[in-house]
């Protein structure tokens, strides 16, 4: 079953997370990761709960890979580079 990575971001240093972007896309690629959505125009239609800013949503095969992805010793240094240049919220949910 599809898991997806759901990520909110609000970008704090443009031209660090142009890096990030760079080298995360790969490694997304690598662990089965897909793309859904990634920065696109953005609509809120209802409620006060949630304010996203910047909206990325990756498809991944399972939930397990998902994990495997994030936790993975290859995303460490590069997901440091999203800390450093960004706030994100992130989510994994089970799709479909």
């Amino acid at each position: 079953m599809p898991a997806y990575l759901i990520v909110d971001t609000k970008i704090t240093d443009p031209e660090a997370y142009e890096n990030y972007k760079a080298q995360a896309k790969p490694l997304v690629e690598k662990y089965g990761g897909i793309y859904k959505v990634r920065g696109g125009e953005l609509e809120v239609f209802e409620g006060d709960l949630w304010k996203p800013t910047r909206l990325v949503v990756i498809e991944f095969p399972s939930m397990e890979q998902a994990r495997t992805f994030y936790h993975s010793p290859d995303y460490a240094p590069v997901k440091a580079l999203r800390q450093g240049a960004s706030v994100c919220s992130l989510a994994l949910v089970d799709g479909l």
